[in-house]
């Protein structure tokens, strides 16, 4: 069973390819977790959990979710992050977890793909580099895929304690006083879908008078900005001028014509490529 969260699409496709190749079903958490379900998941197959990496580690709500949910069946676990270059220490926590779940730990891998976070300093993305990772993301997949189904173990990435010792203590603090909701708004061209809302992992936006508010509660998943219909969603002035990223807009370019130019409407929409 391959368990997933995805915020902008990155983890849905490498969750669904995993299922594709292994011949495996695949579960979307946003629901669970939204609605804080714990309800036992049963698989007769290894258990593959495919998650992001936010600040150097899976999302603690995700985290703390998969703690919480009863895996029942086979006791075989793997997990594979995804994040924009560094991984972090998610190859440790996720160990962690299996441990606490008294689960075998079959390793973890890391798959670099585009980035969908542009807060900061982290810079603009072009076409060919989003090209190259998601080719090179597809062939990470058939490896890990090719291993899943011969009930190998992954090589996991040895995670040294200089960066258990900086990553640990700094993350709480990064995500109380830099992880706010502040700086996001809704243009005039929102339409009050509500689509914002419903993708929301932590149920911090709400629709009031046909807009969007934010609370306080925000991991900075982008999911509200990646996949607004209208592209209506900004993080102060920062989206405005780099654009925003959803996998959906790039899916394309591993079919057959990889090597097409990117639409015009994708560079009026999306700066990133």
């Amino acid at each position: 069973m391959i368990l997933y969260f995805s915020a902008t699409g990155n983890t849905e496709f490498l969750a669904t390819e995993l299922a594709k190749k292994t011949g495996d079903q695949c579960l979307n958490l946003l629901e669970r977790i939204k609605n804080k379900d714990y309800s036992e998941i049963y698989s007769e197959k290894p258990f593959v959990i495919c998650a992001p990496v936010y600040v150097c580690e899976m999302p603690r709500f995700f985290s703390d979710y998969i703690k919480k949910v009863p895996l029942k069946g086979c006791r075989d676990v793997y997990f594979i992050v995804n994040s924009a270059g560094y991984g972090g220490i998610s190859g440790y926590l996720a160990k962690k977890a299996a441990r606490h779940k008294k689960l075998h730990f079959m390793g973890y891998n890391e798959i670099v793909m585009p980035r969908n976070y542009f807060i900061s300093h982290y810079p603009v993305q072009t076409k060919d580099e989003i090209r190259e990772r998601l080719v090179n993301a597809c062939e990470k997949v058939n490896e890990i895929a090719d291993k899943i189904k011969k009930g190998e173990k992954l090589q996991s990435r040895y995670i040294f304690l200089f960066e258990k010792i900086i990553t640990i203590p700094f993350n709480p603090v990064w995500s109380k006083y830099k992880m706010t909701a502040k700086a996001f708004y809704a243009a005039d061209s929102c339409i009050g879908c509500g689509k914002c809302a419903r993708v929301c992992p932590l149920n911090n936006i709400i629709i009031k008078d046909k807009k969007p508010v934010w609370g306080d509660k925000c991991t900075h998943c982008m999911a509200c900005i990646g996949n607004c219909p209208k592209d209506a969603i900004f993080y102060g002035n920062v989206t405005s001028e780099k654009g925003k990223y959803n996998f959906r807009d790039y899916k394309y370019m591993l079919g057959d014509n990889q090597s097409a130019p990117v639409k015009n409407k994708e560079y009026q929409r999306r700066k990133n490529g």
